[in-house]
């Protein structure tokens, strides 16, 4: 064959080849272009792009000089998605091996299942809150063998209904009858009228129940295999349960884990754990460990009814506030949420991402409260109820106290502490200790702690007397250590009040009864005023009534006839010179009683206490919104009225006070009060002050429970005025806004 012969056949060879290979490709682009176009577009669209929810930043809280108080720690969270699972990759085996790298790095996991993670197996409903109750219940509502078992055990036929369907509470008919229900509707499904209250122990046991059992029916449902140890399958069990949760509901991924660190990171990332999926989020982080009554709480919603009211759009899970600044101010702090594409590979390695919606972080919200003064507060409140656990020969009591400090005129609560306190930073690792706490450190004394107010409300019955014209400033009623009531009470017994002082204080003017506390020139005024109007005035001062503060407070009781005889009792004549004087039913919180000596002292600006100053934009720092500072009502008080009521808690501090306000740094008017107890419990001590004497600036309540004598807080008192006022002298101004700094 010559040479040129040879080429021509290689090239013919080479053509062929070429051809052979083209094909090859058109018949590869023809199967997936044509043939299969569908298939292949549908599953490119699932596993190139993904969109998810990015949640935004919660707002940051700060105090009124822009200390950071509450702000926002970027973290990691461990997702278990069963959608990012391959086909024919087991759900339970990647569960199981996920949980068992969970455990041997010392990572906890959301499991609410209410059964004990080892063996014998108990049920554990007594650790659930209401809501995990009800969700429970839903569960085995949809669990066909449960759900049987109740409703054989629930059927009108069965001869024993379980004690929880005996006694359903009235509330609930009541319910069904405002509802549209009657006695001819048809009966509805026991089981599903069955409420969270129902579901106990021995319900489930009286049902047949048992721990064992259920996980039974579930790992059969489940198709948990047979091959796995209790142990195991008890583990596998309680990530399915809040899989199967989230499927009754709002269909979120679910979260395993918050709050995981980088090793715990990598190691997922090297293992490639099936299902697992790392999302970037934030946890709350608190630079104080002042101020927890105050600042609040946050956590993952449990049910959307917590959240119908808030504007806004919220999922299952998704943080938000529940107590304290948390919640009052949500609308605020809760920052919108964006949406983010999501490209992968088939292996399902992200090769990018981008925004569709960028998340917007909440707003900051800055406090009324002063940190320096908030600590201030709490470190003297703490330490008087320690030292008088200390004398009493206790190391440990249940002694509480509550104090609250608010700016006159305008009604800014400038400290707020109550004690016993917690710790925000380690809240959840200490909730159950803190729930059975017998000293209740969770509740907020100066809010919600409701106390007789003693002496501390005779300067407001001298106001009211000397406004109503039934005494003047200078009219002078003789003490002889006893008052009797001047009319005749029934079966013709007279109605003796002793003064404190049992030989007498002798002749006063209403100055002089004021600093002298004299109980009989009290009861005198009552006897004169009548209840009517005492009561009238105390409303308008806002005692026995919420100040209106965001976080919440009780109202308290106001003494008299209506409220007595709402609790079935009688109203006397004695009752009202008692009332008179701060005792009878009287019972305020710390935080009304600071409010009404700032109204007083301030000339009858009565300003709801609050504790926004204002929210302002995280971006732009615009301001949204601000507190309300201007007055709710004005008293009617008149500039002789005030110098004298003023003047009679002046004299106190340099009279009976005098070695505990010699310290004070400012000229201060005060008021003691011992709130009676009977018996032979020791009674509380209550505490008023206001400071400066000449132009007053903040008022000051403090309730320490089985205080003793008012005048044991004075030292308290002393601390709080001097931390304020000392505040230039110590670098830490309390400057205003729109004033002109040196």
């Amino acid at each position: 064959m010559n040479k040129r012969k040879l080429q021509f056949t290689r090239m013919h060879a080479l053509l062929l080849f070429l051809g052979a290979v083209l094909c090859v490709y058109v018949g590869v682009l023809f199967n997936i272009q044509i043939v299969h176009h569908e298939e292949y577009l549908a599953q490119s669209t699932r596993s190139i792009t993904r969109e998810e929810k990015v949640e935004a930043a919660r707002g940051i809280i700060t105090d009124r000089t822009g200390k950071t108080l509450v702000s926002n720690r970027s973290t990691y969270s461990l997702t278990f998605d069963a959608s990012l699972l391959e086909a024919g990759q087991d759900k339970n085996e990647a569960i199981l091996r996920l949980l068992e790298l969970c455990k041997a790095q010392g990572v906890d996991w959301e499991d609410n299942l209410p059964i004990s993670d080892s063996a014998p197996f108990t049920f554990t409903l007594d650790a659930l809150s209401s809501l995990q109750k009800g969700r429970f219940l839903s569960y085995l509502r949809d669990l066909e063998p449960a759900r049987e078992a109740l409703e054989d055990l629930l059927s009108p036929a069965a001869s024993d209904p379980p004690a929880a369907e005996q006694t359903r509470p009235q509330e609930d008919a009541r319910d069904q009858e405002e509802a549209g229900d009657t006695q001819d509707a048809a009966p509805a499904d026991p089981v599903d009228a069955l409420t969270a209250q129902d579901l106990t122990t021995q319900l489930l046991s009286d049902a047949g129940i048992t721990p064992q059992k259920l996980m039974a029916w579930m790992r059969q449902d489940m198709e948990v295999p047979e091959t796995y140890t209790d142990t195991q399958a008890r583990m596998v069990l309680g990530v399915r349960y809040e899989l199967a949760l989230r499927s009754l509901g709002t269909n979120v991924a679910y979260v395993l884990c918050n709050d995981i660190d980088t090793a715990f990171i990598s190691i997922l990332s090297d293992g490639n754990y099936a299902g697992a999926k790392i999302s970037s989020s934030s946890v709350r982080e608190y630079h104080t460990t002042y101020a927890a009554h105050i600042l609040g709480t946050v956590g993952r919603i449990n049910d959307m009814s917590e959240v119908e009211d808030l504007p806004g759009s919220y999922d299952l899970d998704d943080w938000v506030g529940k107590s304290g600044s948390e919640l009052a101010f949500e609308e605020y702090l809760k920052g919108q949420d964006g949406r983010r594409v999501v490209s992968t590979n088939s292996s399902g390695k992200v090769t990018g991402e981008y925004f569709s919606e960028e998340p917007q972080p909440g707003n900051t919200v800055e406090l009324t409260v002063d940190l320096d003064l908030q600590a201030a507060t709490e470190d003297a409140l703490a330490a008087a109820v320690e030292a008088m656990n200390e004398e009493d020969g206790e190391e440990e009591s249940t002694r509480g106290a509550g104090a609250a400090v608010i700016k006159v005129g305008t009604g800014e609560v400038l400290s707020l502490a109550s004690y016993p306190t917690f710790n925000l930073s380690t809240y959840s690792q200490d909730i159950a200790q803190l729930n059975t706490d017998p000293a209740y450190p969770l509740m907020n004394r100066a809010t919600s702690g409701t106390y007789p107010p003693g002496s501390t409300f005779k300067p407001l019955t001298a106001a009211a007397a000397l406004e109503e014209g039934v005494i003047t400033l200078t009219e002078k009623l003789r003490d002889p250590g006893y008052w009797i009531y001047p009319d005749i009470i029934e079966g013709g017994e007279t109605f003796t009040v002793h003064c404190w002082k049992r030989s007498g204080h002798g002749s006063l003017d209403i100055t002089e009864a004021i600093t002298s506390s004299c109980n009989s020139f009290f009861c005198e005024l009552g006897y004169r005023l009548g209840i009517d109007k005492i009561d009238a005035y105390a409303t308008a001062f806002g005692l026995g009534q919420s100040t209106g503060i965001e976080i919440g407070d009780k109202a308290g009781i106001l003494a008299g006839p209506e409220e007595r005889e709402a609790r079935g009792g009688v109203w006397y004549g004695g009752d009202t010179v008692q009332a008179a004087f701060g005792q009878s039913d009287h019972l305020f919180t710390p935080i009304q009683l600071a409010n009404y000596i700032a109204t007083l002292v301030s000339g009858g600006k009565h300003c709801q206490a609050h504790l926004l100053k204002a929210v302002k934009s995280s971006q732009t720092m615009e301001v949204l919104a601000t507190g309300n500072t201007d007055p709710l009502n004005t008293i009617s008080i008149s500039d002789s009225t005030l110098e004298a009521v003023k003047k009679g808690m002046k004299d106190l501090t340099t009279t009976t006070l005098a070695p505990y306000f010699s310290s004070c740094v400012v000229d201060a008017g005060a008021k003691t009060g011992t709130a009676q107890l009977g018996g032979d419990s020791t009674d509380n001590g209550v505490f008023v002050c206001f400071a400066p004497y000449d132009d007053p600036e903040i008022a000051v309540a403090i309730v320490i429970e089985k205080g003793g004598s008012g005048a044991a807080l004075a030292s308290t008192a002393v601390e709080i005025l001097n931390a304020y006022f000392s505040a230039d002298e110590s670098g830490s101004p309390v400057a205003e806004e729109d004033t002109l700094l040196p």
